[in-house]
């Protein structure tokens, strides 16, 4: 019986993660003035709270922005959102994040999620991939609160730096490993 549960789970995140991934997020219609006004003021929100993030702003190669990711889950889960990246402080294209999960996981949470591309070599994965998938290609580091205090510029030697900030709702656990970032085509 217990083979049978965990093969029917395994089938159903399969699923879930398939058709999460596999949607054609091009094909949505988008109000990227409204993505590109919010993910602005997010990342002003950022630097506004983490002055860490304005210094590896000045030095990033891009930015990309997520305003508004929205994660909910019962057992299985999933989240979403757009965002822009940002190239000397214009919009340069506007990207979906998405993913699947499945776990003891409840709830609902939204947050805002924002990368530092800080190399050449990060920004060359993003511009040549089919879709980039979080945990494959460029190193990345999350920097939480505690450790955005110790962390300088001249310490940050890694290829992406990402915060997570602004969460809402209640949701155990948060996590971006895993989820797949792809263009949209306005």
């Amino acid at each position: 019986m217990k083979i049978m549960i965990r093969t029917i789970s395994t089938l159903l995140v399969t699923l879930v993660t398939t058709v999460i991934l596999a949607t054609p997020h091009t094909a949505m219609a988008i109000d990227t003035a409204k993505i590109e006004r919010e993910s602005k003021a997010a990342l002003q929100k950022l630097y506004e709270t983490t002055p860490v993030a304005k210094t590896l702003g000045d030095k990033a190669k891009a930015i990309m922005v997520f305003p508004s990711i929205l994660k909910g889950g019962l057992i299985v889960g999933a989240q979403a959102g757009n965002g822009v990246l940002l190239v000397n402080g214009k919009t340069e294209g506007y990207y979906n994040i998405s993913a699947a999960s499945y776990g003891l996981q409840a709830g609902v949470q939204e947050f805002g999620y924002v990368m530092f591309l800080m190399t050449d070599a990060a920004r060359s994965y993003l511009d040549s991939s089919e879709g980039w998938e979080v945990g494959v290609g460029p190193n990345i580091v999350v920097v939480d609160a505690g450790a955005a205090k110790s962390l300088t510029t001249t310490t940050a030697k890694d290829d992406v730096y990402a915060f997570i900030f602004s969460q809402k709702g209640l949701m155990a656990g948060l996590g971006i490993q895993g989820s797949k970032i792809t263009r949209l085509n306005p």
